[in-house]
């Protein structure tokens, strides 16, 4: 495929996306603000003092997204969904973030230090963001295989992270490359379940360094299980960008909420994804330079009884003990049947020039 981005690192506002940075966390608001500004503003207080990089909204309404129908496929008839029973306009209608909250929740953002962007979901929500001067976008799991919305953020020239979903390979090269040729340069892979809570075993995030390999870009973890534990794994598996639902407390009962992180937790996130990342190092072997002071507490090869000079060194007189001051132990039954040179006290390290 035609590759048009190949960055080593994405910088969007004050921060760098990259396998050298640490990695980059986004808190997705989402419909955690059940219905209240006021709240929602809270929630972007509350991702501030956690440490996150980034507030994600969505931008939609229920009109830019189905039909106000309560028959047929417009209902969600899955008993296991968290939104059993609403029709997909219900849905959408409670869970949508106003348009006019954009810009408190952008203002105050920009006042605590974090960056906000936001996923359309249609060419309106595109035209209204970029009135806003937005940094970059996101593109929904379920509107990956929207070419048309593809080509229309990619058309702003900003960042793109890209939630993989439920899209094919095919399907995932077509938008890529349609993200590429409308001028899209700095692009993010999401590895993602779209299951809502999604399990670890469906997580599949040894798919991460396949993508890093199948495509020259950024990739990353839009995740919805419980917990930081995939999050913090998908790090060592060379994920650069992690996003997670976040709210005030699960017990207040959200649309989103069952599979968010509170406060506490994502500050937990924060701080492991970042120690996950620190102890990926390079290929090293051999000691460190901290742990050169503890070559001392290798065995080695000791004087366990007194010598006397001519006296043959034996199994009896040296042993292989800690610390490592004496010989290799490798040298243990080379030496045994040479001859000390000099008396030698128990205790003394053995060394070539005690014997010939």
């Amino acid at each position: 495929m035609n590759a048009k981005t190949n960055h080593l690192e994405i910088e969007i506002g004050k921060d760098k996306i990259g396998d050298h940075c640490p990695p980059y966390i986004i808190a997705e608001l989402s419909a955690n603000h059940n219905g209240s500004l006021d709240r929602a503003l809270e929630i972007v207080e509350k991702a501030a003092e956690t440490g996150v990089n980034a507030i994600k909204i969505q931008t939609y309404t229920a009109d830019t997204m189905t039909l106000d129908l309560k028959e047929n496929e417009f209902l969600i008839k899955d008993p296991k969904s968290l939104w059993y029973g609403k029709s997909l306009y219900e849905l959408y209608d409670q869970a949508h973030t106003p348009w006019e909250w954009h810009k408190p929740i952008f203002d105050l953002c920009k006042d605590l230090g974090l960056t906000f962007f936001s996923t359309p979901f249609d060419a309106t929500a595109v035209n209204f963001l970029e009135e806003m001067n937005v940094p970059a976008y996101k593109i929904a799991s379920f509107e990956n295989t929207d070419l048309p919305l593809v080509q229309k953020v990619a058309a702003t020239g900003k960042p793109i992270f890209i939630s993989t979903g439920m899209a094919n390979l095919a399907e995932l090269y077509e938008t890529v490359q349609k993200a590429w040729d409308y001028g899209c340069k700095d692009l993010v892979l999401l590895k993602c379940t779209s299951t809502y809570p999604a399990s670890p075993e469906d997580s599949n995030i040894a798919t991460i360094p396949h993508l890093k390999n199948l495509f020259p870009v950024q990739v990353g973890l839009s995740d919805h299980t419980l917990g930081i534990g995939v999050p913090v794994a998908a790090v060592t598996l060379g994920a650069t960008v992690i996003e997670k639902h976040f709210t005030l407390s699960r017990s207040d009962e959200g649309l989103d909420s069952a599979f968010s992180l509170e406060p506490d937790e994502m500050k937990k996130l924060v701080e492991e994804t970042k120690q996950a990342w620190l102890s990926l190092g390079k290929i090293q072997y051999g000691s460190t330079d901290k742990e050169k002071a503890s070559l001392q507490f290798r065995r080695s090869i000791y004087i366990v009884n007194d010598i006397k000079k001519g006296e043959k060194l034996s199994k009896d007189n040296l042993r292989c003990i800690r610390p490592g001051l004496g010989l290799p132990t490798k040298y243990f039954e080379r030496v045994i049947g040479k001859r000390a040179v000099c008396d030698l006290k128990r205790g003394t390290p053995l060394n070539w020039h005690h014997f010939g």
